[in-house]
């Protein structure tokens, strides 16, 4: 499959505070109804399957100190979630991230559930036997993947 051009307004300032305020209404709406609105990620999913589920990460702002939420795909093995700081293939890691990697006190709800989780970056071979998974759940990480020259983060939240 042919990976499509890269968007031309991806890196702009303009995109990085449409998904700001998508992701804040999709929190939103998510906390109201327990998940039941913004709990299933649609766009992208150029597949028949699974619809991919949506989690909210609560990290601790790196300069304030304040709770910082964000509504991210997730993939779940067992005690562990597993997610991908693609920020859609953008050229910069996302805020969540960077601030993860300051405090990896993390909280992640899954509907009406929240776990208390310490968040790490994953190994080279963790993100070996990741990619395939994380594919198979949404195909656009890939496209994501060719569209940026930084690594992507691939994240794994523990008890």
């Amino acid at each position: 499959m042919e990976t499509p051009e890269k968007p031309k307004s991806l890196d702009s300032p303009v995109t990085g505070t449409i998904i700001k305020w998508m992701s804040r209404a999709n929190t939103w709406a998510y906390k109201a109804t327990g998940g039941r609105i913004g709990g299933k990620w649609r766009l992208g999913t150029k597949h028949f399957g699974e619809v991919p589920e949506v989690g909210i990460l609560t990290t601790t702002g790196r300069k304030t100190g304040q709770p910082r939420e964000s509504p991210l795909l997730f993939l779940r093995e067992g005690d562990r979630v597993v997610l991908v700081a693609s920020q859609g293939g953008r050229a910069t890691n996302p805020m969540w991230y960077l601030n993860l990697k300051a405090n990896p006190q993390v909280s992640f709800r899954i509907r009406n559930e929240v776990l208390a989780l310490r968040a790490r970056d994953a190994s080279q071979s963790e993100r070996a036997a990741y990619w395939p998974k994380l594919d198979a759940m949404y195909p656009d990480f890939v496209n994501y993947r060719a569209w940026t020259d930084r690594e992507i983060p691939i994240v794994i939240c523990e008890p």
